[in-house]
């Protein structure tokens, strides 16, 4: 049996997220539905897989039932698919964050860099005047990236804070394009980075798994897999699986 994968997030409020962590976990439950969601007051933010029939059913009670009432209406999704189950089993936390920065004036529902669609992206990395960064940790990085992309080496989402004060201050006045696996820390980056007075930021929409759906693999700029945070591990061009033997490094 194949199952459907589906990357989700929406940054709205929730002042109620803990009351919600239980009859959440009921919802997922109903529709054998596994995987990690984090709620906060900030939002919502997970990964989660199903039979395809039980997770689209679990999809439209997020964004059309009574549970979230519409605040979810907007949900960003990314859906992919796995040959077996790719989650042992069900996680529903509430955290501070649904994506951990560490900086209040980061706040996405405020204001955020440009939204860049894939079929964009290629030109806008391509200039002389962008600065590419990738807003990911070093170890996914090391599985593949953009050509040219600027590494943080952070080795958790919190470190990027630093990484920006220490390495970015002379981009300060240029373009600055991120990307990240799914679009949801390139939420917070970049709202971060205008926070500190960047006035140029851009990011690719949908992050990387978006453009590996989208956009051709004879017209990718796009080098090596894509890390996921289940057990396919990595994915390529059309979202397809890659074999462990065949992830880099």
């Amino acid at each position: 049996m194949s199952y459907a994968v589906a990357a989700l997030y929406r940054f709205t409020s929730l002042p109620d997220a803990a009351a919600l962590q239980a009859p959440l976990r009921a919802l997922c439950e109903a529709h054998d539905v596994k995987g990690t969601i984090l709620l906060a007051q900030e939002g919502v933010n997970g990964t989660v897989a199903a039979p395809p029939a039980s997770l689209e059913a679990f999809l439209a009670e997020l964004r059309g039932g009574p549970l979230f009432a519409g605040r979810l209406d907007g949900l960003e999704l990314k859906l992919s698919t796995a040959a077996k189950a790719p989650f042992g089993r069900l996680k529903v936390k509430v955290k501070r964050e649904i994506v951990t920065l560490g900086d209040p004036a980061a706040d996405p529902s405020v204001q955020t860099g440009v939204h860049v669609a894939p079929s964009d992206w290629n030109a806008l990395i391509a200039r002389d005047d962008v600065v590419v960064v990738d807003v990911r940790n070093a170890f996914e990085v090391e599985m593949g990236s953009f050509e040219g992309a600027i590494d943080p080496r952070t080795r958790r989402f919190s470190d990027f804070k630093a990484f920006a004060a220490e390495r970015l201050g002379d981009a300060r006045g240029r373009t600055i394009a991120m990307f990240c696996t799914g679009g949801i820390r390139c939420e917070k980056a970049s709202a971060h980075l205008l926070a500190q007075g960047f006035s140029d930021v851009r990011q690719l929409k949908g992050g990387v798994l978006k453009y590996l759906e989208e956009v051709p693999s004879a017209e990718s700029l796009w080098r090596g897999t894509c890390f996921v945070f289940d057990d396919r591990i990595a994915l390529g061009h059309g979202l397809a699986e890659i074999p462990p033997e065949e992830t880099t490094p």
